[in-house]
């Protein structure tokens, strides 16, 4: 089952999760002596589908409200205090900032070039010198 077979209602606007996602995850949190029919795994889906579109609603009516064009990690979080859902906040908060603190790291490394040592003109000279090498190395291959 590929991730590209989705489940849950199949309408334009509707939401769907990966099936092999969905079962992934069943099989990760439930005991290894449990089966989880696929009727219910649907209705697992279903319920998750709601739950986000839920979520996401609320988090969109606190955005718009702070006239935010975009909903941040904070709305949602807003959004699960205000319909009631406060046991999860403290968890999904640490999950939060554990992913932002993840997103900082691989912008950091994704300056790495940049922490060479040396300079753009440099690089832009290295890489013009091994296209000329290729070239010759294509052309003599090419006679």
């Amino acid at each position: 089952m590929s991730d590209n077979e989705r489940s849950g209602p199949t309408g334009d606007d509707e939401l769907s999760l990966p099936k092999a996602t969905v079962q992934k995850l069943i099989n990760e949190m439930m005991p290894q002596d449990v089966a989880c029919a696929k009727d219910t795994r649907d209705l697992l889906i279903d319920c998750c589908v709601e739950f986000i579109h839920l979520i996401a609603s609320e988090a969109n009516e606190i955005c718009e409200k702070e006239t935010k064009k975009t909903i941040a990690g904070e709305h949602v979080v807003a959004a699960l205090q205000a319909l009631g859902f406060e046991d999860y906040v403290e968890e999904v908060d640490e999950v939060f900032k554990e992913h932002k603190k993840q997103q900082k790291d691989r912008d950091k490394k994704s300056t790495r070039l940049e922490n060479t040592g040396i300079s753009e003109e440099e690089l832009l000279r290295q890489q013009e010198m091994l296209f000329a090498q290729s070239r010759l190395k294509f052309e003599a291959q090419q006679q």
